[in-house]
């Protein structure tokens, strides 16, 4: 039985709204490091504890409580100037605050938390008594000097000039440009609200006992089923509902009197009327009901300040993470698959984007580096911007890497452009490190950013200058629910194409194609297009040629897909296919008509044509179509 047993409504809000009071906690003390003497971020931090103190006491559960206390004690010793913050004691709060969030997750999990690490609990005793280490953190701009005098006081930071003991503070390598620093990887991992983490992953919890295994894995990977609305939001979507009910009325009401053989140009025109408010209310209900769904981003952003800030700290780097845009709102699901991008975007930034301090100082560059996330709306697009201040990238050297790792032919490599070259990060396993670390190398990290962004329909393009740094943008759509479409003909068969993929709509003339290499091809403004038909994709039988080609992008590929004809433009509701998804769809949408069309994945059945003619005769598609028949 759980230890928490009929207490299931109140764990779930305190587990939500601790969360967040740990996560602004976190971004709080961040900025606290760079601005010591701000009693108001003080006080701030302190309220944040001392509400989860007292929630975790209404709990019963002890050992948080325990823990929350120690670092409570630490707070409020800072806030009455009784001591002063130093990065070891920095180092021993956000360990405990980490502690506090691994508490959370066996929370979850209807489990009383064990007690913390005792390393934590020394350390936070350790520093109520004064006994933290005062030293300066590597990297900070006060006490860093040129040449050899930085050089005696990272070593000093480093354990090397007699530096106590404090298990919470992570030391780097004696000299990091001559090997790699250890890095703690438990300590880089994403801080994702307690559901979403396993006991398991907090410090000592394997010693300690706490249960682990496929149940706790399942819990932890589960996504979160519910949203916090604004209320306004909810009466707009009720005062919609009562309009669309009044006007249903109406129609009743018009639909008796037709019935009833009143056809006059009165009657007719009320009928129009009518319909056409339907339609308007209808259209803002839709609208109204997928700003629901919508999210400040913020929640997603709040995370990533305490991970940049832990990782540079453990490479020995001054790195500071701003953001911007955190009010832009996105669509719930898409949120939490962006996520691990971003992370991955976040880390990379500050493990191979931004130089160490002294590196930077050589460049003529100031010790601090900046890292900015940034998200901002355009159209029905959401912009992200991951961009640092560092070293930038050489195309010249990623294709010369891509050629060693024999990723890509020397003869490919120099048919690329910068651009295209800077792309070829992204191909999986591809590093420019020659040897792994905790934090990357392994050529696995951009691969799947890359893979996760496509999924979401979105694009990511580079823009780098070596000594320049770098910049991500990232490209979406406003939501996942509705999807813009370009209907295409194959005979009378109609199918979706994603609207975001079309360039333009060309017709084809047979005689301007060309065979090269044996693939059908066409010249559009100088550049040579492969011609794929559609029904070639699905595996159907041709019936007659194509009479136009649609121009589509489709990651770094641009290809003329051949159709029959066009039956417009839509934006789909997508209904997803959970049972029954046959390869090459993504869902399905219901015309006006009630006709049923399919959403074509064009990335799985452009990933499936190079076995097209193995196919059974019988395809997917086909199937799909029989089902839904």
């Amino acid at each position: 039985m759980s230890d928490f047993a009929g207490m299931e409504d109140l764990l779930k809000d305190f587990l939500q709204e601790a969360g967040d009071l740990l996560s602004d906690v976190d971004n709080k003390l961040v900025d606290l490091e760079r601005s010591p003497d701000d009693r108001q971020l003080l006080n701030d931090i302190f309220r944040g504890f001392h509400t989860i103190k007292g929630g975790a006491g209404f709990l019963n559960a002890g050992e948080l409580v325990t823990l929350c206390h120690l670092t409570e004690n630490l707070f409020d010793k800072l806030r009455n100037a009784e001591m002063a913050l130093t990065p070891g004691l920095m180092d021993t709060i956000l360990e405990a605050t980490r502690s506090v969030r691994g508490m959370f997750g066996e929370i979850a999990q209807g489990t009383q938390p064990r007690p913390a690490a005792a390393e934590v609990i020394a350390d936070l005793r350790a520093a109520l008594a004064g006994e933290i280490d005062a030293a300066p953190a590597a990297g900070a701009d006060t006490v860093v000097e040129e040449g050899p005098d930085w050089q005696a006081l990272h070593q000093a930071v480093t354990g090397q000039g007699g530096m106590p003991g404090v298990a919470a503070a992570q030391r780097v390598s004696t000299d990091s440009r001559d090997a790699p620093p250890a890095v703690d990887e438990p300590l880089l991992q994403p801080h994702f609200p307690p559901e979403g983490r396993r006991a398991s992953d907090r410090p000592g919890a394997a010693a300690s006992g706490v249960p682990s295994g496929r149940r706790a894995d399942e819990k932890a990977a589960a996504r979160e089923t519910t949203i916090r609305v604004d209320i306004s939001r909810l009466d707009q979507v009720l005062n919609l509902s009562g309009e669309i009910g009044l006007t249903k009325n109406r129609l009743t009401s018009l639909r008796a009197d037709i019935i009833a053989g009143r056809t006059d140009s009165e009657t007719l025109q009320a009928l129009d009327q009518a319909v056409s408010q339907l339609d308007l209310l209808v259209s803002d209900l839709q609208n109204s009901v997928m700003k629901t769904r919508m999210q400040p981003i913020g929640r997603l952003f709040q995370k990533y300040p305490r991970i940049a800030r832990d990782l540079a700290r453990q490479l020995g780097k001054d790195v500071e993470l701003t953001l911007v845009g955190e009010e832009t709102e996105v669509d719930k699901t898409m949120i939490e698959d962006l996520a691990d991008p971003l992370i991955h975007l976040i880390r990379n930034a500050v493990d191979h984007g931004v130089e160490s301090p002294d590196e930077r100082r050589l460049a003529g560059k100031r010790p601090k580096s900046v890292v900015r996330l940034e998200a901002r709306q355009e159209g029905d697009h959401i912009v992200l911007i991951i961009a640092d201040d560092g070293r930038g990238m050489s195309p010249e050297r990623i294709r010369a890497k891509a050629i060693e790792k024999n990723i890509i032919s020397e003869e490919d490599a120099n048919t690329l452009d910068d651009r295209q070259s800077l792309n070829l990060i992204f191909l999986p396993g591809f590093s420019t490190m020659s040897q792994a670390s905790a934090v990357s190398g392994r050529g696995v990290g951009m691969d799947v950013v890359k893979t996760n962004i496509q999924k979401l329909n979105g694009t990511i393009e580079i823009r780098s200058e070596p000594g320049n740094g770098s910049v991500f943008t990232i490209s979406l759509p406003l939501t996942l629910a509705i999807l813009p479409v370009l209907l295409v003909l194959l005979g009378d068969q109609p199918f979706a194409l994603p609207l975001s993929m079309v360039r333009e709509i060309l017709p084809i003339d047979p005689q301007r194609m060309q065979e090269v290499g044996g693939r059908e091809t066409l010249v559009v403004r100088g550049e040579v297009l492969p011609v794929i038909a559609l029904s070639r994709l699905l595996g159907w039988p041709q019936v007659q040629e194509p009479e136009y080609g649609v121009l589509m992008q489709a990651a770094e590929r641009s290809f003329i897909l051949a159709v029959d004809n066009f039956a417009g433009r839509d934006d789909a509701v997508i209904k997803a296919l959970d049972d029954f998804r046959p390869r090459g769809v993504a869902g399905v949408t219901t015309l006006s008509n009630g006709q049923i069309v399919l959403i074509l994945d064009m990335k799985e059945l452009l990933a499936d044509l190079a076995t097209v003619a193995d196919r059974d005769a019988r395809s997917v598609a086909t199937r799909a179509l029989e089902v839904f028949a």
